[in-house]
């Protein structure tokens, strides 16, 4: 089975547009996560590349798929080293715009478990109009899949959606950072929703399981109250617990098995998990066997520091899991 699903990375190949946040990570170390009003001692800091559609673009590019990435950065130091990063991972960001001012930064603490606090600064993702989104329409529509988040202005996220909906251009959004309610129209250009276990159930105004112990709920439940939301398709990530697609087209779930590892630091995870299903549509997948594949390349993201930093290639991949 394993051999079979990394077999999918050889077939990566096609295209991907992004739109969203790119932000220089200013990461450091702790043997726990300090509590409120605490000091804890930390390893040397560390500026890494980061920014949740950054990450996005990235991880799609590294495993094979052709990327472009709609942002804007700033005028400082962080910007050449943003851009420089990612075109080392192969994202095209010949259409990111350069503004005044910061670009987006975030804090991010990791302890020893691999687990995280993020703080996070907009900067030159604040300046992500919907004019300059406009302007690059034919840019957009170019592409097989459109990939969203809301680290960008709401109403850039929706005119994006939009754009690429009415051109036929499959639409995933991962809500992220959370957004209690989502607009209705942005619902309605939305074909694929991807949520963590904890938004999902913020969405839904449910209660978590005792233990976070997922392996009960009730996923057909949930598959309704998304439909009724609007959602016909929905990912749910679970960690290390795997995930779950829900497919309302189909009236079925189906569970993705996780991919166990020792984690070193999980910061960007699901965005490597996100870009992996964007490649895979794009690359005439189905979902659930996007997902799965999205599973190998989010858990040896893991097993390294940062986000971007710990994103491997097809080679990479199948090296790591090949001897299972």
């Amino acid at each position: 089975m394993t051999d079979s699903i990394l077999a999918a990375l050889s077939r990566i190949h096609g295209t991907v547009s992004v739109v969203g946040s790119m932000n220089a990570d200013y990461t450091v170390t702790t043997e726990r996560l300090p509590g409120p009003g605490e000091t804890v001692n930390g390893g040397p800091l560390q500026i890494l590349p980061g920014g949740k559609s950054g990450n996005q673009a990235a991880a799609a590019a590294r495993i094979g798929a052709e990327v472009q990435l709609f942002g804007a950065v700033g005028d400082d130091a962080n910007a050449d080293f943003l851009l420089g990063k990612l075109g080392d991972a192969g994202v095209d960001t010949a259409n990111v715009l350069r503004v005044e001012g910061p670009s987006g930064t975030t804090v991010i603490t990791v302890d020893a478990h691999g687990e995280n606090t993020i703080v996070y600064s907009p900067g030159s993702n604040a300046q992500v109009s919907v004019e300059y989104i406009e302007s690059m329409c034919e840019r957009l529509i170019a592409s097989g899949v459109l990939g969203l988040c809301l680290e960008s202005p709401i109403e850039t996220v929706t005119a994006a959606a939009r754009i690429c909906h009415e051109a036929g251009v499959k639409v995933l959004v991962n809500n992220s950072p959370f957004m209690a309610v989502l607009p209705q129209e942005l619902i309605a250009l939305c074909d694929i929703l991807l949520v963590n276990e904890h938004e999902m159930a913020q969405m839904l105004g449910i209660a978590e399981p005792d233990h976070d112990d997922w392996s009960a709920f009730d996923w057909h439940a949930a598959l309704e109250q998304l439909r009724e939301l609007g959602f016909e398709q929905t990912i749910v990530t679970l960690g290390g617990d795997g995930s779950v697609v829900l497919d309302a087209t189909a009236d079925d779930v189906i569970p993705i098995a996780p991919v166990a590892v020792t984690p070193v630091d999980t910061t960007g995870c699901g965005d490597a998990f996100m870009g992996t299903v964007l490649a895979g549509l794009a690359s005439g997948f189905a979902l659930c066997e996007a997902a799965q594949l999205a599973s190998f390349v989010s858990a040896y993201a893991a097993t390294g520091l940062g986000a971007q930093a710990s994103y491997g290639t097809t080679a990479q991949i199948k090296e790591r899991f090949a001897r299972r």
